[in-house]
């Protein structure tokens, strides 16, 4: 893993290995065209501008934002308007997710407690049964 000079290239095993993603992942976010490394014939360099996408990247996956919502964001920052805009939707998007996933909480403890009480039920009958 590269260290001494972060401004120098990096393979896409370098990068997979900082990362701690597969050469896969990289390969379909290339795809896609969130990331552009420079390609020198079938070798991939990923510059620090490539790397900050890919960090913020994975970060938005492991917030559960869409693919599409993290391209849009990423985007952004180099179109109108600009990072003012980027930051913009981004807060938006944030607070729909926040929404979402308070609502998944609010599903998960309903499901819970009527988990307690199928379960308050049955042992209720099985101590019935069983006297």
């Amino acid at each position: 893993m590269p260290t001494a000079d972060n401004a120098k290239p990096w393979t896409i095993a370098e990068v997979a290995g900082h990362f701690g993603v597969t050469l896969r992942t990289i390969r379909h976010y290339e795809e896609l065209g969130l990331i552009s490394p420079q390609r020198l014939g079938t070798v991939r360099l990923f510059h620090p501008r490539d790397r900050v996408r890919l960090e913020l990247i994975l970060r938005g996956r492991r917030l559960g934002f869409s693919l599409e919502d993290i391209a849009t964001i990423v985007n952004m920052y180099d179109a109108e308007p600009g990072e003012v805009g980027q930051l913009t939707y981004l807060i938006e998007q944030i607070d729909v997710r926040r929404r979402h996933l308070e609502q998944r909480r609010r599903d998960i403890d309903a499901t819970l407690a009527e988990l307690d009480e199928v379960e308050r039920r049955c042992l209720d009958d099985l101590r019935r049964l069983q006297s």
